[in-house]
């Protein structure tokens, strides 16, 4: 599993790594490059599923799996 994710700014294409957290879902995050504060997709649970090259680690292990997981757990 990986606990890094690469996210990139949908409003000024910056990329950040980040740690994802693995206890909670991340639903904010303020873009270091212009300060737009990402939300979520409507379709995702957290800002590393929307806008993160790896997503979150629930997601991560319920593919692995083969099951569906809604959210961040």
């Amino acid at each position: 599993m990986q606990l890094t994710s690469t996210l990139t700014c949908p409003k000024c294409g910056g990329v950040a790594t980040e740690r994802m957290p693995t206890n909670a879902c991340q639903f904010f995050y303020d873009c270091r490059h212009c300060a737009v504060v990402l939300r979520p997709l409507a379709s995702d649970c957290c800002v590393f599923c929307s806008f993160g090259d790896v997503p979150c680690p629930p997601i991560q292990e319920a593919k692995a799996n083969g099951t569906v997981a809604g959210c961040c757990g």
